[in-house]
């Protein structure tokens, strides 16, 4: 969620099929105009441009980024799941412009806020709060976030959903994949199909907010015992079909810390890797959006706040298996019984392997060499990814070679790619091996045993 309050612009949302069609057609039209203004400009500047230089114009970037932030809901989530799964291997301007989709905030209009609320708690809901906030303090996808007081002097922050949202999830997301192919806005050797479908699923389950409070609740029952760690607790009261109110908890946006001396990046991004092996290890369930601004941080304690559990889905005893299979083997330097790992777990297919071996060698050869340098593991150094990149790139671009992972895989997997990402934005180094020490057979010190 984005919780720069002073720069909300207020937008309806709009909540008809035909509505949201017709900002697509919009889009598409906004950005063919930008091309042929920007052919005739370098035209009449004696160049020959190419199609990419026409349509990658900070105009067009700005078209896009801004139709689809007003749109909110699958449209907006989309564009950040491409931006947060894929990260470094998209081409620079797609992930300038997904980056603008996590940044920009629009809020409904009083009057829609109005609506919204009156048909989830009644005509006189005013009378059951002390102070309503009409002002969002957060503002994400498919909902934004006021603060409230109630008569008996509860604190709580309601998420609200925006109108039309959860009808419109499937359709807006083709019609989102629609634009960028045919826009050429995503490289032909990223397959987003498996990621179109968990988008689809996620969204819905993100929208049904009865189903998040009690995750919010369960994670609460799951961290009891961990000081560390602050979670809201769900008020019943006021909690709708499409309000989730719970217990308001002071933070500061994680990426705060971007300037924080490095002990404190550190210890807090260490809790959140933490948090992530005890979904993946010991509860069995995972919150698997990854988006930063469900992470916040408490300076004066040094605790972590956790929000938004709409993601949350379980973990089969197969997979976690998988993992700690394959985290065992790199941590032991064996190429071999990695390789063998990610297949059998569903990373790698078997033709890629069979087509590409010692690419693939050659990719998990940078991963364990990595992984196993003495000392900390220094996220802010990405010397590596343009090796993995170009390895990658050139299996992909095998349509043979193509491979879906299975979808627990996917949410799995994106959680820990957005979570060493931020770690990446905040330059932290961190003792990998001394943190899976904690939860399995491990040697903090050496090898690791199976």
């Amino acid at each position: 969620m984005t919780d720069n309050s002073s720069d909300y612009k207020n937008h309806a949302v709009p909540h008809s099929r035909l509505s949201r069609l017709s900002h697509f057609g919009r889009l598409a039209g906004g950005v063919a105009g930008g091309m042929i203004a920007e052919g005739a400009r370098r035209l009449a500047d004696g160049e020959r441009p190419a199609m990419r230089e026409m349509m990658f114009t900070a105009g067009n970037m700005a078209r896009v980024a801004d139709r689809l932030s007003h749109l909110r809901g699958a449209a907006m989530k989309l564009g950040q799941m491409i931006s947060m799964d894929a990260g470094d291997m998209l081409p620079p301007e797609l992930t300038e412009i997904m980056a603008r989709l996590r940044d920009n905030a629009h809020r409904m209009p009083p009057q829609q806020l109005q609506r919204v609320l009156e048909q989830q708690w009644g005509q006189n809901w005013r009378k059951r709060f002390a102070y309503f906030g009409a002002a969002p303090i957060a503002a994400a996808s498919i909902g934004q976030v006021h603060r409230a007081k109630t008569l008996d002097g509860r604190d709580l922050a309601i998420k609200v959903q925006y109108p039309g949202v959860r009808a419109s999830i499937d359709a807006d997301i083709d019609n989102v994949a629609t634009l960028l192919r045919l826009s050429n806005l995503l490289p032909v050797e990223l397959d987003v199909a498996p990621l179109l479908a968990e988008a689809k699923k996620q969204l819905h389950q993100e929208a049904d907010y009865v189903r998040e409070g009690r995750y919010l609740t369960m994670f609460g029952q799951l961290l009891v015992e961990a000081p560390d760690y602050v979670i809201p607790v769900l008020d019943d009261e006021f909690t709708k079909d499409q309000l989730l109110a719970m217990s308001f908890v002071e933070g500061k946006a994680i990426e705060t810390l971007v300037d924080a001396p490095q002990e404190v990046r550190d210890a807090a991004m260490r809790l959140l890797f933490k948090l992530v092996m005890r979904e993946i290890f010991e509860f069995g369930i995972i919150q698997s959006d990854p988006n930063f601004a469900n992470y916040r941080y408490q300076p004066d304690t040094g605790k972590l706040v956790l929000l938004d559990f709409g993601a949350t889905r379980r973990i089969e005893t197969k997979l976690a298996d998988g993992y700690r299979t394959l985290i065992v083997a790199a941590l032991n330097g064996d190429r071999d019984r990695v390789r063998e790992g990610a297949v059998a777990t569903g990373f790698v297919g078997a033709a890629a392997i069979s087509r590409h071996r010692d690419r693939i060698d050659m990719m998990i050869d940078v991963v364990v060499s990595e992984l196993n340098r003495p000392g900390r593991f220094d996220f802010g150094d990405r010397g590596f990814v343009g090796r993995l990149r170009d390895q990658t790139m050139d299996v992909a671009a095998d349509k043979a070679a193509w491979h879906i992972p299975p979808t627990d895989l996917l949410f799995v997997q994106r959680k820990i790619s957005g979570i060493a990402l931020l770690a990446a934005r905040l330059k932290v180094r961190i003792d990998i091996r001394a943190l899976v020490a904690e939860h399995f057979a491990i040697d903090a010190g050496g090898e690791a045993d199976d």
